[in-house]
């Protein structure tokens, strides 16, 4: 379906209404009037665009303001934008691969986080042998933060079982857990306690719930510093500065967009009749379905959700997006649709993929 205005939590298409509940913006804010006034008034004073490179000899503050507050805000030494997720995952991995042996991805993993030279983690059910291999002694390993087709942050207790000898540098893509989980947004980095990974470092869109066009990478002084001096880095214009302004003076409008996300969330949880079919939890705004007779009825009923063909996905990926400008109105329809196909299909009744 084409169309041409900004899928909202409504859009029209052939003088119908549509109900949106697709894409990333999981806090509401790129349509949010308030949002938009304060991205207006970035433009009219850092412009539409800034190319310069970020070594030039002109340094603009707002980098060093909005960077610090996101290394603050996540829990990290140093961080530093650049103008895409997908560009951070690069520069990252670039500078993982002349710092270890050998890297090593999660099952699953996001394409931004795919080395070339990247090995499994699991083979077969057991930890690669290449990673008790004595030879190799630094160890980088990359992640989703949240798994595709998962609600929940990926499982890193694994990494306990490689020898304590060996130097695991962590790479977490949080690009849908950002703005959305931790009380101010930092994401689940911070709840991981693993006292034989010696660094840890997140790369992130920041295009999904905050809104804005551009990645980050956080971590500690020393692999920020070298992100820094990469070629690419120097070669490439920095992020919108006009982003980062919208980001600093946004913080009170994230945050009472955030507390209304998570009661769209446990309105949604209370509502919901139980299904094996959905993979739900309260604490994450999607919920993922596999049934084409589901997809066809919220269709059917001018419902719109995400559904396409994902990489890790065996096969097409439907999900259900739940935003905080989503009404209680919107909710209504959308769960009432859920819970009768629930009823219809009765055999699927059961204590669903539904963390409480």
């Amino acid at each position: 379906m084409q169309v041409n205005e900004i899928p909202n939590r409504v859009f029209h298409k052939d003088g119908e209404e549509f109900l949106y509940f697709g894409g990333t913006n999981y806090l509401g804010v790129t349509t949010l009037p308030e949002f938009q006034n304060i991205l207006l008034k970035s433009f009219q004073k850092w412009g539409t665009s800034y190319g310069s490179s970020r070594s030039a000899n002109i340094q603009l503050e707002i980098y060093k303001t909005a960077e610090d507050l996101l290394a603050k805000q996540i829990g990290t030494e140093s961080a530093v934008t650049v103008s895409s997720g997908m560009l951070a995952g690069k520069l990252a991995l670039e500078q993982l691969q002349h710092t270890t042996d050998l890297l090593f991805h999660f099952p699953s993993t996001h394409p931004a986080l795919m080395h070339p030279s990247s090995l499994p983690l699991i083979q077969n059910g057991k930890l690669n042998s290449f990673l008790l291999d004595p030879a190799v002694t630094r160890i980088g390993i990359v992640a989703d933060a949240i798994p595709s087709l998962e609600v929940t942050p990926i499982d890193l207790s694994v990494l306990q079982s490689i020898p304590s000898d060996k130097k695991i540098v962590l790479l977490l893509d949080e690009s849908h857990s950002i703005g959305v989980l931790g009380n101010q947004g930092q994401g689940v980095l911070h709840q991981y306690e693993l006292p034989n990974v010696k660094q840890k470092i997140i790369i992130a869109s920041l295009g999904k719930a905050l809104g804005l066009s551009g990645g980050i990478i956080a971590g500690d002084f020393q692999f920020i510093d070298a992100i820094k001096k990469q070629q690419n880095f120097i070669g490439a214009s920095g992020m919108n500065p006009a982003f980062l302004e919208t980001f600093v003076n946004a913080q009170k409008l994230y945050q009472s967009q955030r507390q209304q996300l998570k009661d769209n969330l446990n309105y949604t949880a209370k509502h919901l009749l139980p299904n094996v079919a959905l993979t739900f939890t309260k604490n994450y705004p999607v919920i993922y379905f596999d049934q084409e007779e589901l997809l066809q009825m919220l269709l059917e009923n001018n419902i719109i959700p995400t559904s396409f063909p994902y990489p890790t996905a065996s096969g097409k990926l439907s999900r259900i997006v739940i935003s905080a400008h989503h009404t209680l109105s919107d909710l209504d329809k959308m769960i009432q649709q859920l819970n009768i196909f629930t009823q219809l299909t009765s055999d699927l009744k059961g204590d669903m993929r539904f963390v409480l």
